[in-house]
């Protein structure tokens, strides 16, 4: 399939529209918590920047949604809007159904380039998602809090994949309908996005700064598993990545840059001494 094309239009809106889910966050199974699970639980460090991130998506893509004259790409991005905003309904739930004091979030202003906004945010959402997959394992897998919890933001991790496989998709299209197709030119334009994107993620993990809009996935990593490893960190990300890839038609595009970058870096690191952890702590 050539990319560009009405049949490439087609796949990646009716991919998206096609496996939406309902679900309602107030109605989902949420588990009691015993005192030591929900200590866990409020000490998570993201729920702020989590919840603030929701709301302004939700806000934000549901606004860009309105400016696009394409109808079936109107109604994919409509649709995002709604998830994103019902993502943001979901975490004010547990907040608020836990008791998780946060101090309030700052008001939310739609920017005047509302696609740039839109742009901007889904190569974040990219790597926020990559490394949101592996941290998601890493809880998991230390059992930190009970399965109910992982059953529950199960299926929205898979809403996070779809939303970056959309937008890659989204993102390709409209470069070359514009005009501007050429690989290299694509390629220069994604990594100019990912990288101030990175440059959070690299800040969290030096100790250069607790800027509440660092990428709040690498933030959460120092709460969930004692002695976790760079290697076992970039390991568990590009492991449940490709888990959460393979649900989608391999015609379409997905986001390769932060796997790529993060086999490189488990390459490095394997040749490393064996003598650091990521210094995670578990309460």
């Amino acid at each position: 399939m050539k990319l560009g094309t009405q049949a490439h239009k087609e796949l990646f809106c009716r991919s998206f529209l096609d496996s939406y889910q309902e679900y309602n966050p107030e109605t989902l199974p949420w588990p009691d918590l015993d005192p030591v699970s929900l200590e866990r639980l409020r000490s998570i460090p993201f729920w702020k920047e989590a919840l603030y991130t929701e709301k302004k998506a939700g806000i934000m893509v549901s606004a860009f949604a309105r400016t696009i004259e394409d109808p079936l790409i109107k109604e994919a991005i409509t649709l995002q809007g709604q998830e994103e905003t019902r993502h943001g309904r979901l975490i004010q739930f547990l907040i608020n159904r836990y008791e998780i004091p946060i101090s309030q979030p700052e008001n939310i202003e739609l920017p005047l380039d509302i696609e740039r906004a839109f742009t901007d945010f889904g190569f974040e959402e990219c790597l926020d998602s990559f490394f949101a997959f592996g941290l998601f394992e890493i809880a998991r897998l230390a059992k930190y809090l009970p399965q109910a919890f992982f059953d529950i933001f199960d299926p929205i991790m898979n809403e996070e994949a779809r939303h970056i496989v959309f937008f890659v998709n989204w993102i390709s299209y409209l470069q070359i309908e514009r005009g501007r197709g050429w690989a290299p030119l694509r390629s220069a334009h994604a990594l100019y996005h990912y990288g101030s994107a990175l440059t959070g993620l690299v800040k969290t993990f030096a100790g250069a700064g607790e800027r509440e809009e660092q990428a709040f996935a690498a933030t959460g990593a120092r709460t969930f598993m004692d002695d976790l490893t760079a290697e076992m960190f970039f390991s568990l990300c590009i492991q449940e990545n490709q888990k959460r890839m393979q649900q989608f038609d391999p015609e379409l595009l997905q986001p390769r840059l932060l796997p790529r970058l993060s086999s490189v870096a488990l390459s490095v690191v394997k040749l490393l001494p064996k003598k650091n952890s990521l210094s995670v702590q578990t309460n």
